[in-house]
């Protein structure tokens, strides 16, 4: 809370507002205070003069951010000539952005920082500075077949050394959002001391506009997490042009990060505006003036500027038409270390929630007069030698004639033993050492006892929903003495609809403010209860929120050294359907963990209908390199792949993570036959021996289909039908082309003849991956099209999957 520097004042002001209140009603002073918290004046926070001291080498940093810049545009220019492409303009706006971070406030310990992804370039070459990165390296900027650097930040293709991805735009705000939560979270449930730590996330201002980007900013501010930074750089222009070119994206962007509850630091102009921002007349035209005019101030003369901006302002007449321009053009607050650090400083000190810096840049900033504030230098991939040239004037380095007059710019290097590379590898090591780094450095985690699998395995006489199946065995691993409180079951407002309440009074649902209220249902033994060190994240309903949890979760093994193992449990219609992008981040980030999508298949959700009948999200999983996607069929299955996951991800640390297709419909779970740990592993092995004359390859609640099928073929037409449970259809296929020898999927037909019919409450395309590998007649049955609602019974007739269209379909292919 801060701190009321003048009581009797405020006491006068809300006197004051009372009165309209009373008079006016209370409408109008809510408007009232909505134009005040919307028309903030147009200036730094931090004004000149209450700027604190600047803790570095002022000289030796701007020689340090010029190396920077230059090895930045050399990289992409050289790779351009290859038709390779990248991006200038963003580097060269944000450069200081992240030289005041590195040298002052990155802790390389503890921290955690999203860069933006098209800042890639200049990230690599202060790499390059410090000694991590060669000239080579920065030589192959793009072209990973021969060993070089990623275009943007991916962890997977550069595991040492990214630990976010963020090009992806929109998923590194709500990211870092659910990072710093988690770091919190880490801290309550006494798991590791963060309290030290925080998260920054570098982004830009037209990325703003991604509905996930400020999809979590009341969650940051509800829970007080103070351990966030935002820094927007607001260069006022997007990709093809102004961000806001009828109004002004900073006040926009204040006024949404007021209204969620951060706390704000402006950093808009440099310097040299202090004497014409005296103008209380200039500070108010300003801030009217919309950005696409105000960008053509940045590009124009200074005559066009007294004209058009200046006009009758008295205090103009003291500046030359050069100074005019090189003013407007150029002097703004995030090209001036020193407004920078004192944001940032603002930043750090502020305690009991989030901080949002708004810094305002020139896009293309240093690169020439053809690139600075243009609409299209986000298009601009390379410099001409002239342009280069200069450049290096401008940034006052000593390269020389010769070495620009060949074809490709060189990259430039002060000297391993220079005051500037001493200087980079000093302040890394005062701030506990580089970034941006990925460490992996834990123990595996011991395996979980036998009891809460033999439970699963045994199976229940009592109809059970695999759903259901999952949740329990999830409770059970959750008692393991030294792996149940690593568990994080995250789910977005359905945990009664999964069955989860039972977790409620034991593991309880986290929360940094405790339970402040007596629950409506707390004489029920199965209460809604709420602890600081609760295990449970219940996000709302926010399926992003809720893979940006798991994501922060599924990598803590990397970022902390403390591996946990989370568990979302969500419909599986709004998982890769709805957030497949943050899978495939989470993939890129190589994060271990449980995506569990309940109520699956296309017919099992009774009565709800097409947008949530799901009958392709298997297809969807199959494409992400990292997921190893199930379709268990019994709760026995759902033990062996998870007991299999908690292996391979968590012992043998495997970059893997784990999609479980689960239902809600109550069948009675048979116990685990003798020796089929490994067909349910592989993907297949058979359950049911009928004669076999026909296979019957069904996956998840399919089998059940399959085994009445099975019946009718026998009692009513003496035809005898294998049926095998397929967990994995995905897994055969990619077992089948990987392989060199036979696949697993023709060694586990081995031995048998007869037509495969294949069925699934999916579409047909997700059994149709192992079709190239089955060398007999082949059918595929299942859900292709919109969900319908109705009764489970008429819409699996309706699809062609229920025993009957099975059984036509075996009879149909014996026939043949």
């Amino acid at each position: 809370m801060e701190r009321d520097l003048d009581p009797q004042e405020t006491a006068e002001w809300l006197e004051s507002l009372e009165a309209v209140r009373r008079v006016a009603g209370p409408d109008r002073a809510e408007y009232l205070l909505r134009r005040l918290a919307a028309s903030t004046r147009y200036l730094n926070t931090v004004p000149t003069a209450e700027e604190p001291a600047y803790p570095g080498d002022l000289e030796l940093e701007e020689r340090i951010a010029a190396y920077d810049r230059w090895n930045a545009a050399v990289m992409v220019s050289r790779g351009s000539k290859l038709g390779l492409g990248g991006h200038l303009a963003t580097y060269a706006s944000a450069a200081w952005l992240y030289e005041v971070g590195f040298n002052h406030f990155f802790h390389g310990s503890h921290d955690q920082v999203f860069f933006q992804g098209h800042a890639s370039p200049g990230i690599y070459a202060r790499a390059f500075l410090e000694g991590r990165l060669t000239e080579a390296q920065l030589d192959l900027f793009r072209r990973e077949p021969e060993g070089g650097l990623p275009s943007y930040p991916h962890p997977r293709n550069m595991p040492g050394f990214w630990q976010f991805p963020t090009v992806s735009m929109g998923i590194g705000p709500l990211n870092a959002v659910y990072q710093a939560r988690f770091n919190r979270y880490l801290l309550n449930r006494g798991i590791k001391d963060t309290s030290g730590s925080r998260v920054w996330a570098f982004l830009g201002d037209g990325e703003m506009d991604e509905p996930e980007s400020t999809a979590a900013l009341t969650l940051a501010a509800r829970e007080g997490l103070d351990n966030l930074v935002f820094v927007i750089n607001c260069n006022l222009q997007r990709l093809d042009g102004p961000v806001r070119g009828n109004t002004r994206i900073v006040q926009e962007l204040e006024s949404v990060f007021r209204g969620a509850g951060w706390h704000v630091v402006k950093a808009l102009w440099g310097q040299e505006w202090d004497g014409l921002l005296a103008s209380e007349e200039l500070v108010a035209r300003l801030s009217e003036v919309p950005d696409g005019q105000f960008q053509t101030f940045a590009a124009s003369d200074g005559d066009y500027i007294r004209q058009n901006l200046l006009h009758d302002i008295d205090i103009a007449r003291a500046y030359s038409d050069e100074d005019l321009r090189r003013i407007v053009g150029g002097s703004r607050a995030g090209h001036e270390p020193r407004k920078v650090h004192a944001a940032y400083r603002a930043a750090v000190d502020h305690r009991g929630g989030p901080t949002v810096v708004l810094v305002q840049t020139v896009k293309g900033w240093t690169l020439g007069a053809g690139v600075e504030a243009r609409n299209a230098n986000h298009q601009m991939k390379k410099l001409t030698q002239d342009e280069f040239r200069v450049m290096r004037d401008r940034l006052g380095l000593p390269i020389s004639d010769e070495a620009l007059s060949g074809d490709l710019p060189p990259y430039a290097h002060p000297g391993p033993d220079s005051a500037e590379a001493r200087y980079v590898a000093e302040r890394r090591r005062a701030l506990g050492g580089p970034i941006p780094r990925r460490t992996v450095s834990h123990d595996p985690l011991p395996q979980p006892g036998d009891r809460a699998f033999r439970n699963v395995a045994k199976g229940s006489a009592q109809p059970v929903a695999t759903t259901m199946a999952f949740v329990r065995l999830v409770k059970d691993l959750m008692k393991e003495p030294e792996t149940g409180r690593r568990w994080v079951p995250i789910v977005p407002d359905e945990a009664r609809t999964f069955g989860m309440e039972s977790l409620f009074p034991t593991a309880k649902i986290y929360s940094p403010l405790g339970q402040r209220y007596e629950a409506v249902d707390r004489e029920l033994l199965l209460s809604y209860k709420e602890a600081v060190d609760g295990q449970i994240l219940i996000e709302g309903i926010t399926e992003a929120g809720s893979m940006a949890s798991f994501t922060a979760a599924a990598s803590s093994y990397a970022t902390h050294g403390e591996p946990m193992i989370p568990f979302y449990i969500f419909y599986s219609m709004f998982g890769f359907q709805r957030t497949g992008d943050q899978m495939w981040a989470l993939a890129d980030q190589l994060g271990r963990g449980f995506l569990v999508g309940a109520t699956a298949g296309r017919t099992t959700m009774t009565g709800e209908g097409l947008q949530h009948a799901d009958g392709h999200s298997q297809l969807l999983a199959s494409a992400n390199p990292a997921c190893l996607a199930y379709d268990p069929a019994f709760a026995y299955e759902v033990g062996v792949i998870v007991r299999d996951g908690l292996k391979r991800m968590f012992e043998l640390d495997e970059d893997v993570f784990y999609y479980l297709t689960v239902y809600n419909e109550p069948m009675p779970q048979p116990a685990m036959p003798e020796g089929v740990e490994e067909g349910i592993v592989k993907g297949m092995y058979r359950y049911s021996e009928g004669g076999g004359q026909a296979h019957i390859l069904a996956s998840g609640t399919a089998i059940h289909w399959a085994l009445e099928a099975q019946r009718l073929l026998k009692e009513e037409y003496g035809v005898g039908a294998d049926v095998w449970s397929v967990t994995s259809w995905s897994e055969l296929r990619r077992e089948a082309m990987a392989t060199t020898g036979v696949p697993y999927v023709r060694q586990a037909l081995a031995g048998t003849d007869g037509p495969v019919i294949a069925v699934s409450d999916w579409m047909r395309a997700v059994p149709d991956q192992i079709r190239p590998w089955i060398d007999r007649p082949w059918t595929s049955l299942g859900t292709d099209g919109f969900g319908l609602s109705g009764t489970r019974e008429a819409v699996r007739r309706h699809f062609g999957v229920d025993p009957g269209s099975i059984a036509d379909a075996v009879l149909k292919a014996v026939g043949e």
